[in-house]
């Protein structure tokens, strides 16, 4: 592993709230260098899914400083922040969120098409990336025909369409049974390893904590304690 792919420092973030606001993040640090799994751990309303929201740039922090593949986000407008994110940042939710009008290889090819890149290009790509997740015969397959797994592996190979420096999930495998969410978590982890990708995955099982490289447990929105590690499997 090595060079930082995300760096956040005292990260606050309040909400609007009856007239005033609420705080729900109280001055989070994280650090992910390229190639690292880092899992966040945490009761709900712990915070875990606001801070994915504002490392992954879909909201802005209150205070604090943000930097991600070099590049600060904080300051910056929202279409640099929205191609700072396309370019950047893969997104893997607890639901697929795939548009069912669309085909699954139309799905897996959106983000590139949302970058301008080349329909070739784009096709070739998605083709293999559905072929790693086990999916070359239901290229031209609706969503509504497929399993829980086989659409969470779509959202996957999504999530890695555009060769995302930094992934982020959320609860990925919390709709399916353990096989399935094993070999969801198995691909995963492969995948950054081979593409040397970092990855925060949100949690609530400390099985899949115990996978990562590290772990930090929120708690109230802080950062109640964490471990220290090496790469794993």
């Amino acid at each position: 592993m090595n060079g930082t792919i995300l760096k956040a420092e005292n990260i606050v973030k309040r909400f609007p709230q009856g007239g005033g606001e609420v705080e729900i993040l109280h001055g989070i640090s994280l650090e992910l260098a390229a190639g690292e799994i880092v899992a966040v751990l945490g009761p709900s309303g712990a915070g875990k899914s606001t801070l994915l929201h504002v490392l992954g740039l879909m909201e802005h922090p209150s205070s604090g400083k943000l930097t991600i593949g070099g590049r600060h986000a904080e300051g910056i407008s929202i279409n640099e922040r929205a191609r700072l994110r396309n370019a950047t940042i893969g997104f893997l939710f607890q639901f697929h969120h795939l548009l069912p009008e669309l085909t699954v290889i139309e799905n897996v090819m959106l983000p590139r098409q949302i970058a301008r890149l080349a329909d070739d290009k784009s096709l070739e790509q998605a083709t293999q990336l559905l072929d790693t997740m086990g999916l070359r015969k239901h290229l031209q397959d609706r969503p509504a025909t497929l399993s829980g797994g086989e659409l969470q592996r779509v959202a996957l190979a999504r999530a890695l369409a555009n060769e995302p420096a930094l992934v982020l999930a959320d609860e990925p495998t919390g709709n399916l049974d353990k096989e399935t969410g094993k070999t969801v978590l198995d691909l995963l982890w492969a995948e950054c390893r081979w593409r040397n990708s970092a990855a925060i995955v949100v949690t609530h099982q400390e099985e899949i904590a115990g996978r990562a490289d590290r772990w930090i447990r929120l708690r109230d929105g802080r950062i109640e304690n964490a471990s220290q590690g090496g790469p794993k499997g």
